[in-house]
């Protein structure tokens, strides 16, 4: 009898043994999966670093250029002025040739 109750209990320890072992298993699975998958984000957001860095190089070139163009036309302005008043005094000298 009481070998009977020390299998039963065994049996009973084995039983639990198992089902710790199987908790481990699924617990390292889980854990794994978890693992690739923060992985995976990690990579994601290194790329939108490199993107965003990219993309704020792509923003300064732009601003740069942008700034030469209004330089340029500033400059365009200020000649177009000259001539036009250029243009003015030589119209009035050929109207005072005319009388």
């Amino acid at each position: 009898m009481i070998a009977s109750g020390v299998e039963v209990k065994i049996s009973r320890l084995e039983s639990i043994v198992e089902q710790i072992g199987e908790a481990v298993l699924s617990t390292t699975e889980a854990i794994e999966r978890l693992a690739e998958r923060v992985e995976n984000i990690s990579n994601q957001v290194e790329a939108q670093g490199k993107q965003l860095q990219q993309q704020g190089y792509q923003v300064f070139a732009l601003c740069d250029a942008v700034q030469s163009l209004a330089e340029s036309q500033n400059e365009s302005l200020r000649k177009l002025t000259q001539l036009t008043q250029t243009l003015d005094r030589l119209t009035s000298l050929i109207e005072a040739v005319e009388e």
